[in-house]
C-alpha cells in the first residue's frame, strides 16, 4: 500500500515532475503533486508524494527532509488524513455593505 507524504516549503517554481524526480532518488514514487491555487494557478508552496512502500516513505523522510530542492530546504512528514469540511453554498457574492437602517426606516448615521 502506498504511503502519502506531505512536502512543505517548496519553491514556487517546483513542478510535479521535479518533485517526483527528487523522491525517486530514494525509492519508487506512485504519484507526486504540487498543490496549485485555483484562482492564480500558482503553487501554494506544498505538495504530496505517494511512495509505493512504507520503507520507501520512511527512507524519503530520513534522507530528504531538510534537503535543498530548487533553492529551498523541504519539510517532509507523513500526511495526515484530510479533514471533512462542510461545503458552504455559493450565494453569488456579498451584498456590498451599505449603511445601517434604524427601526423607523431612516438612513442611519448621525442624528441631529
Amino acid at each position: 500500500m502506498a504511503t502519502k507524504l506531505f512536502v512543505g516549503s517548496l519553491a514556487y517554481s517546483v513542478t510535479d515532475q521535479e518533485l517526483e524526480e527528487f523522491f525517486a532518488t530514494v525509492g519508487k514514487v506512485a504519484s507526486a503533486k504540487v498543490i496549485m491555487d485555483r484562482e492564480t494557478n500558482r503553487s501554494k508552496g506544498f505538495g504530496f508524494v505517494e511512495m509505493e512502500s512504507d520503507d520507501d516513505a520512511k527512507a524519503a523522510v530520513q534522507q530528504l527532509n531538510g534537503k535543498d530542492l530548487n533553492g529551498r530546504p523541504v519539510a517532509i512528514d507523513e500526511a495526515k488524513p484530510q479533514e471533512n469540511r462542510e461545503r458552504r453554498p455559493y450565494n453569488g457574492g456579498g451584498n456590498g455593505g451599505g449603511f445601517n437602517r434604524d427601526s423607523n426606516g431612516g438612513g442611519g448615521g448621525r442624528r441631529y
